[in-house]
């Protein structure tokens, strides 16, 4: 054995035999694993937040820190309608579709159906509490509570945090111009399935192409103007309701309809009249223009005209003793105002005899006359694309005692928009075209027939232009527009009597007259007569200025040129007087006003001194 150096000492005992290794504790195993997932939890931490920084440094500065746009925003709910929007000619909003949430609730999962109900009525007071209670103690699985609530709605009760009460996504149709469109537009159910109007008869087409607006041949502009001068002649004359159509007479599209009183596509159930069986014509819903059948009275002349003069048995220049009332039974026939005299056609068209309309139909015979009433459409709804479509109401059996009534507008019953097709057919060369509802695009073919010769539908022309400027409707023309048009008064019928007190006024205007295009319809129910208009309420004292009202104001939107009503060309094609001449000649030059004092000199005669 090696023996160390004599004075060394080493530091430790290298020759002395290695320790023994001393067992692992259970806390050593459990301090040195917390370390370990220690280092781990800080570099996951550290790599997450590193992450976020580098995200929030991208979306700051190299994204430019803006908020996301609107667009962006809708992306992200990924929401699509279930129903088409609804739009009128130009693409105004009529109808679209909103996203709302409606509330339900499982009574399985309701433990204390008492507390929810009165959490529910405290966050809805719309509720009742009874009709809550017994919905949410039932054995259903499923029960409604309230459809369609509102932003703040669903805040409040998400907020009380109810078990067994649940929101789902729905959708809600919301109307922009609300009650100005509502008649033509409709409405929907809860259910948001179409229950009048557009929403209606087209909700096929709206629910299978969603993507794809359906485009109205309503303008909204005009539709405006329409209602605010329907509104303001019921004020003026205490009417109960009225009507209006502006209709173009080469497509047969509407332009714009209005039916007084009308009624919140929102909330339409709120016209519900409480008495048994109310009348239907009293409710807001109910569409005057369309569904409403009338007896129109002195504008249903210009078929009386139109059919006499096609028939080629009669021309505008013939005379008919409209002298003395036509008895008829134990019943007469007289003229408002009397002028005791025969009249041309053209006269009986001016002064609206009721004697010479009879006397021109009986002259074409009872079998015409029907024929030619369902050639012009009164024997069946119009095409129109609405529900709310009337049935005409029509003699049966025909009789000749019918056949002089019609004549002047009593005996048949036709809706409003009949009225203005036909019309429309007899001043634009003769064509009938259906009425549409919707946009004709162009360069589609306008389906049409012919009901009348263009001779006669030229004839018709200046008889509405004489109408205006010789006749009962002076109040309607507007300088420039070349208005024409006739004027009706209709005794309502009630039970089996006519109440004279009770009427229905109206004027049917045609602009311009040398080349029509537009039709003009007022209706007004039950007008009363004022101090201004000498407590008159017939058609030419409150229809014709209304449509003259209008069509000062629509002229200018539908690019209608004014013109000089004087000028040799409008009057070569408008001109009529009473004697049925269309050969208009100037009135003869004034007299040349003598100077005062002579010009001629003086000679005395002979035998006179100077």
């Amino acid at each position: 054995m090696i023996q160390p150096p004599p004075g060394f000492e080493p530091a430790h005992d290298a020759y002395a035999p290695p320790p023994v290794a001393k067992p692992r504790t259970s806390l050593t195993v459990a301090l040195e694993q917390t370390r370990h997932r220690l280092l781990v939890t800080a570099a996951v931490v550290t790599v997450v937040f590193s992450a976020i920084g580098v995200k929030l440094v991208a979306a700051t500065i190299f994204n430019g820190g803006g908020e996301p746009r609107q667009h962006q925003a809708l992306d992200l709910d990924g929401t699509t309608a279930n129903r088409a929007d609804i739009v009128d000619r130009n693409g105004n909003l009529l109808a679209t579709s909103l996203a709302t949430q409606s509330l339900y609730a499982d009574p399985k999962l309701i433990s204390r159906p008492e507390e929810v109900a009165r959490k529910l009525v405290t966050a809805l007071p719309e509720l009742d509490y009874k009709d809550l209670l017994g919905k949410l103690s039932g054995e259903k699985r499923f029960v409604w509570i309230k459809r369609n609530l509102t932003p703040k709605q669903q805040a409040q009760v998400h907020r009380l945090g109810l078990p067994g009460v649940y929101f789902e996504r729905e959708e809600r149709r919301f109307y922009p111009a609300a009650n100005l469109t509502a008649h033509v537009v409709g409405y929907t159910g809860v259910d948001n399935n179409g229950l009048a109007g557009i929403e209606q008869s087209q909700n096929k087409r709206l629910v299978e192409n969603p993507g794809e607006p359906l485009r109205l041949s309503i303008d909204l502009r005009l539709q405006h103007i329409l209602k605010k001068e329907l509104t303001a002649t019921v004020q003026e004359f205490n009417a109960i309701g009225a009507a209006g159509i502006i209709y173009d007479i080469r497509t047969g599209e509407v332009l714009a309809m209005n039916s007084l009183p009308d009624f919140d596509p929102h909330e339409p159930i709120t016209d519900a009249d409480p008495t048994p069986n109310p009348d239907p014509s009293s409710k807001p819903t109910f569409n005057r223009a369309t569904l409403g059948v009338y007896e129109m009275g002195s504008t249903f002349k210009i078929f009386n005209t139109a059919m006499s003069l096609d028939s080629g048995r009669i021309r505008v220049s013939d005379s008919f003793d409209a002298s003395k009332s036509i008895q008829v039974g134990r019943f007469s026939i007289s003229d408002y105002h009397n002028l005791h005299r025969a009249l041309t056609v053209a006269e009986v068209f001016q002064h609206s005899s009721n004697i010479g309309s009879v006397r021109m139909a009986l002259t074409v015979g009872v079998a015409a006359q029907r024929a030619f009433m369902a050639k012009m459409g009164f024997m069946k709804p119009t095409a129109l694309e609405l529900p709310e479509n009337g049935w005409p109401l029509v003699p049966n059996p025909w009789r000749e005692i019918n056949t002089m009534t019609i004549s002047f507008g009593h005996g048949i019953s036709v809706s409003p928009m009949h009225t203005v097709a036909a019309a429309a057919s007899t001043i634009n060369g003769g064509i009938f075209h259906p009425p549409t509802i919707l946009k004709r695009e162009p360069g589609t073919e306008i389906p049409g027939e012919r009901v009348l010769s263009q001779q006669t539908s030229d004839m018709m022309r200046r008889l509405f232009r004489f109408v205006v400027t010789e006749g009962t409707a002076k109040s309607a023309g507007v300088k420039g527009y070349v208005v024409g048009g006739k004027t009706g008064t209709a005794d309502k019928q009630k039970g089996r009597h006519y109440q004279k007190n009770s009427r229905m006024s109206s004027f049917l205007g045609a602009f311009p007259m040398h080349d029509p295009r537009y039709i003009v319809y007022v209706l007004v129910d039950e007008p009363k007569g004022t101090k201004q208009t000498y407590g008159f309420a017939t058609g030419g004292w409150v229809g014709a200025p209304a449509v003259g009202r209008i069509v000062r104001q629509i002229g200018p939107l539908l690019n209608v040129p004014t013109v000089d009503e004087s000028s040799p060309e409008i009057l070569a094609a408008t001109y009529l007087n009473a004697a049925g001449s269309t050969q208009y000649l100037p009135p003869p030059p004034a007299p040349t006003p003598q100077p005062k004092g002579s010009t001629v000199a003086s000679v005395p005669p002979p035998g006179k001194p100077r």
